[in-house]
């Protein structure tokens, strides 16, 4: 866990005008979103390569602020709940997922599967919201907060295929020095879901992420200019490749469309966007 936990940490890219004793607090509390259990001075300074005395000073501001909170294990520190109003606070300023919402709930009934909004947090895609067909739940573990690595899932594919050629250039940069001796591999299965969500707009990722799930994202373009990403998909059994491009992809589209209609924002035009209409409702999308 500790060694996940650094890697995560590796992912964060220093800048000159960056404060390094912020972006160290921070990298202490991104310790407990894999594991919230309690953790100590030392588990936390192994995995965030901080020293123990700066570590144990950081601990302290956090504690003031409300953030941590000292655990009933000895020497021990958890999340406290002022973490909660920040994360509500976030959520409710996404108004696009009170949007998308039935919208998504309507593509995940059709599917038979699941669908997720998702939006970049550093290296990584981080799930907004979440809707579920009543069959696929028990199977589904992302919820809202969950985190999928940019490379190789769809989502992460989708983000990318939306950016200019020099920030995806900077982004495939901090990439292939975040993941190491993982990077070329990681690259070869990225650069041929780019070229495919080049010539059909969508992204696609099949058991790369995880073995046993297929999935397919498109971006959205939020009126602010943030880029999202509309995932569905499911168990591998159950969308293989052949269903997603023509079956899941054109209600995918779709359904982007008209969530893009909705928040006067953009959704990635594609071949399939082409004849489809721009405005209508859920049920609509799927008589």
């Amino acid at each position: 866990m500790a060694r996940s936990r650094t890697k995560a940490a590796g992912f964060r890219k220093r800048r000159t005008n960056t404060v390094s004793a912020l972006e160290r607090g921070i990298a202490v509390l991104r310790c407990f979103e894999a594991d919230p259990r309690p953790m100590s001075n030392g588990e936390i300074a192994r995995a965030t390569r901080i020293p123990k005395p700066t570590v144990t000073r950081l601990l302290a501001t956090l504690v003031s602020v409300g953030y941590l909170r000292p655990a009933r294990e000895p020497d021990k520190y958890q999340l406290a709940a002022g973490v909660i109003a920040l994360a509500h606070a976030f959520l409710r300023s996404v108004d696009v997922r009170a949007l998308a919402r039935p919208h998504m709930a309507a593509l995940a009934e059709a599917i038979g599967g699941w669908a997720y909004l998702a939006v970049r947090n550093g290296l990584e895609m981080i799930i907004i919201e979440t809707c579920r067909a009543p069959a696929s739940m028990v199977l589904s573990r992302l919820d809202v907060g969950s985190r999928v690595p940019m490379p190789n899932s769809a989502l992460g594919r989708a983000y990318l295929s939306a950016r200019g050629p020099a920030e995806r250039e900077r982004l495939l940069d901090d990439l292939r020095r975040a993941f190491g001796e993982d990077w070329p591999k990681l690259r070869a299965g990225l650069e041929l879901a780019l070229a495919d969500a080049a010539k059909h707009g969508y992204s696609m990722s099949a058991g790369e992420w995880h073995p046993d799930v297929n999935s397919i994202a498109v971006p959205l373009a939020a009126p602010g200019g943030e880029t999202m990403a509309l995932l569905c998909g499911g168990p591998a059994y159950a969308f293989p490749l052949e269903r997603l491009r023509t079956l899941v992809a054109p209600q995918l589209v779709r359904t982007a469309q008209v969530i893009a209609h909705e928040i006067g924002g953009l959704a990635g035009e594609t071949k399939i966007a082409a004849a489809a209409p721009r405005s209508g409702s859920p049920s609509s999308l799927y008589s």
